[in-house]
């Protein structure tokens, strides 16, 4: 018979929640600390404190749950992984503008954290997470909006009456004249663009102060796929006469001082990467243009190769923590 859900033991894919949001939250931590560290600005402050004091009563929850099932705590990162002495490396404006694209990820992994939780006490902490997280954005948008610094997306006239698709070439984009862009496929570009301009920012900072080579020059070479795609986005969009979101790479600083390990900042952006993934998969399945899922799916098939070279990049380095495995039945009768 199943034990009710708060005493049962948890999931699997109960586990790989509570792992992974560790990682990022040990990661999140050491990272707002030196911002907040670095940060002039009163309100840009104000935010990073609260960020920061989310991520550590997270990680508090989290070794408790982590406890309760008897499994060993991830090490996560850790104080050897950041250095604060070292120069401001980002703007207080770009600090404020990696918060609002990292939130939107928070929001985006606590929901999903949500439907595949069992235990009704797991459900009510990412759902709590997920209004905290909502609240926070919700301060940076409003403060981003105060400080003229956010891109907003486009807006149109509103049309005079409802429309009903009368045939298959709305869906053309290969050949001939392809039709105007619909406000859902906007939304898509936009957002997408907004995301792959804060890892092309990352990425740009962090070769700056990279100490490996083999890291630096895998960060390079990311700057060259994100702005590639980031081109074929503005492309799309100045077609139809709308402008690209703000551009933030004149908000890094000239520093080559390492605020963060090689392992971080690989992890960070390798992190990014995986996100991307979705969000493009997600744009696949609401673009009604075929050229524009193309694109997509060609933009999925660069990203998805260059996460896994920087994924072995971490192995060979022994950066890359092990996630919960399930049993090897296997092994276990070889011992027996």
């Amino acid at each position: 018979m199943m034990q009710k859900n708060n005493q049962s033991r948890r999931t699997l894919p109960e586990i790989a929640d509570i792992w992974t949001q560790y990682i990022n939250d040990t990661m999140s931590k050491h990272v707002l600390t030196y911002f907040l560290k670095k940060c002039k600005d009163r309100k840009v402050k104000a935010i990073l404190k609260q960020s920061i004091k989310m991520s550590e009563k997270h990680i508090d929850t989290l070794k408790s749950m982590f406890k309760q099932e008897k499994y060993p705590i991830p090490k996560g990162f850790t104080e050897a992984d950041v250095h604060y002495e070292a120069p401001k490396l980002f703007s207080d404006h770009l600090v404020l503008a990696y918060l609002q694209v990292m939130t939107l990820h928070g929001m985006s992994s606590y929901s999903l954290c949500v439907t595949t939780s069992i235990r009704s006490d797991q459900r009510r902490y990412f759902q709590q997470c997920l209004i905290e997280t909502s609240d926070l954005y919700d301060t940076i948008v409003r403060t981003m909006l105060d400080k003229g610094i956010y891109s907003e997306p486009p807006r149109s006239t509103p049309p005079s009456g409802i429309d009903f698709i009368e045939n298959q070439n709305y869906l053309t984009g290969w050949f001939g004249r392809k039709r105007s862009l619909n406000a859902i496929e906007i939304s898509g570009l936009h957002y997408n663009y907004i995301k792959t301009m804060m890892k092309v920012v990352l990425e740009i900072a962090f070769s700056q102060v990279a100490q490996s080579n083999e890291v630096r020059d895998y960060l390079l070479r990311g700057i060259k796929v994100c702005e590639g795609q980031m081109e074929e986005i503005n492309t799309l969009l100045n077609k139809d006469h709308i402008s690209s979101p703000k551009d933030w790479q004149s908000e890094i600083t000239n520093s080559t001082v390492p605020p963060f390990s090689d392992k971080l900042m690989l992890f960070h952006v390798v992190s990014l990467i995986a996100a991307a993934i979705g969000y493009y998969g997600a744009a696949i399945s609401a673009a009604t243009r075929r050229d524009i899922a193309l694109k997509y799916s060609k933009f999925i098939a660069e990203i998805g190769l260059y996460a896994e070279d920087g994924t072995n990049l971490l192995i060979r380095n022994g950066w890359m923590e092990q996630p919960p495995m399930v049993e090897n039945r296997k092994a276990l009768a070889k011992k027996k």
